[in-house]
């Protein structure tokens, strides 16, 4: 397919963007100002202030001194781009492949994307008068090159579409600044009478090198196809991506879910023939007032049924407000991996983590409170019972060592042992009471000890003696002594506590 690109060039970028936030600025004469060494310089200028003869660049005393009723805003460092950055986000409604050129516009490779708009006029008149109407004035045109495109958008009246192959033609006639070319080179050009791109084509590219270097040379052959060129993009987009445009504006929640729908049955078809299935996935919505909204999924495992990933959407779609209406949907896959689709047994035993419905119902609870908070046990090895298990949050996680279902532990194990006072112990035996928060628990049955060294190659310490007690009540509870008993004060502990 050949390569089509659009350049917009905002004529007064700065200065409209304060205009349009300051609607008492919009007939007086202002400028952008910041000091540069020992001198103001005027950083940008408004349209009235340049009919005056005000222009970017020049000493901020000589523009006072033509315009003395001239208003001076302070400028910032970086502000065009930021101002560029945020406009092109706006841009990708239009393409997903937009690029800044600083210092006052954007690049677009609007290859495929045309026809949504009926035609390129369709689609160029679309931005400018979006562009117009917020306050800003824009030219526009769209050509195979990037180059051409660029030159021709700083020297059009309002758009200009070249059509394919035709961008010789149309670039003939333009001055050789047009070319992207720094002052030196401009000013020699002009001194030597090359008064238009035409009167440079017909020199021979070894004599233009040799007088003019190999910038000249580069800029000629971009702009005419040769030497390809490349856009660096604000955001890289997604191998894996689905939009859907239409003129008619979604504005209640059935359409919005017709719309989601949709885009997963686009997407799905084709991860299902890659064998592939989401793990994560991100709606945004563009409404017609600008805003943009985003939803974020997640899958413990990859999918591609469509009825599961708009269930997941759907906890999450009344946070979409369409305002005035949404005019553009656009579904990213961020993350993919390959669905593991195994046979079915027709007569299944147990349920485990790989059954699809255990999965799936994760990922509803995921989505209502988040997937952080979700996890599950793995055993490890480690003497210390603290130590032996470990929290995953990733369902592939296998475990490394078999859980130990001979040894006797507590249903419910503290994360950090409880101090308790003991009362009368008597050597290698459990301790006749203990007190924990206050209350009395007298032990009518014991079992024990079973020490548990500490690892030497972790910390030092000492081994802990547990025993299994049960009180008055039936309650049973695993409790250690720290160490051997001939110490001063042994110190006791609560554990945990079985069912």
């Amino acid at each position: 397919m050949q390569q089509r690109f659009m350049a917009l060039w905002f004529c007064y970028l700065k200065t409209d963007w304060i205009a349009i936030r300051k609607p008492e600025l919009i007939d007086i004469p202002f400028v952008f100002s910041q000091p540069d060494h020992n001198c103001v310089m005027v950083t940008a200028a408004n349209n009235i202030a340049q009919q005056g003869g005000v222009i970017p660049g020049m000493r901020l005393a000589d523009a006072k001194a033509i315009l003395p009723s001239l208003e001076v805003l302070q400028d910032k460092p970086a502000r065009e781009e930021k101002l560029l950055k945020a406009i092109a986000e706006w841009c990708i409604r239009y393409t997903p492949v937009v690029a800044l050129n600083l210092p006052d516009g954007l690049l677009l490779n609007i290859t495929g994307c045309t026809h949504l708009w009926g035609s390129e006029a369709g689609y160029v008149t679309d931005i400018i008068n979006r562009f117009n109407n917020k306050g800003y004035v824009v030219k526009a045109a769209i050509a195979d090159t990037i180059g051409a495109a660029w030159a021709l958008s700083r020297y059009t009246e309002n758009y200009c579409i070249v059509e394919p192959k035709q961008q010789r033609a149309a670039l003939c006639n333009l001055p050789p600044a047009a070319l992207r070319l720094d002052a030196i080179t401009i000013e020699k050009l002009d001194k030597l009478g090359f008064l238009n791109i035409e009167s440079v084509l017909k020199i021979p590219l070894k004599e233009l090198r040799r007088r003019f270097g190999g910038d000249l040379i580069l800029r000629i052959l971009q702009a005419l196809g040769e030497v390809e060129e490349y856009l660096k993009l604000i955001k890289e987009p997604d191998p894996y991506e689905e939009r859907l445009h239409t003129p008619e504006l979604y504005k209640t929640r059935t359409g919005i879910d017709i719309a989601v729908q949709e885009l997963l049955k686009k997407i799905c078809e084709r991860l299902i023939a890659e064998g592939n299935g989401v793990r994560a996935a991100i709606l945004s919505t563009y409404r017609t007032d600008g805003k943009i909204q985003h939803l974020k999924i997640g899958t413990n495992k990859a999918t591609h049924d469509v009825a599961h990933l708009f269930k997941l959407f759907e906890l999450h779609l009344n946070e979409i407000k369409p305002g005035m209406g949404i005019e553009l949907f656009v579904l990213q896959i961020p993350k993919i991996d390959k669905v593991d689709i195994k046979q079915q047994a027709i007569w299944k035993g147990k349920i485990n983590i790989d059954d699809n419905g255990i999965i799936e119902l994760l990922d509803k609870v995921a989505g209502k409170i988040g997937m952080q908070s979700i996890y599950r046990y793995l055993p490890q090895e480690n003497y210390w019972p603290e130590r032996a298990i470990k929290n995953s949050q990733n369902i592939k996680d296998i475990k490394q060592t078999p859980w130990r279902t001979d040894l006797k532990r507590p249903v419910n194990l503290f994360k950090r042992p409880q101090p308790i006072q003991v009362s009368a112990p008597i050597p290698d035996y459990a301790p006749m009471l203990f007190r924990y928060k206050g209350e009395v628990h007298h032990v009518k049955r014991s079992d024990g000890p079973e020490r548990i060294e500490r690892e030497w190659w972790l910390d030092e310490g000492e081994h802990r003696d547990y025993y299994i007690v049960e009180d008055q009540n039936g309650y049973r509870y695993w409790i250690f002594r720290s160490g051997h008993y001939d110490k001063a004060t042994p110190e006791w502990y609560l554990h945990g506590h079985f069912a």
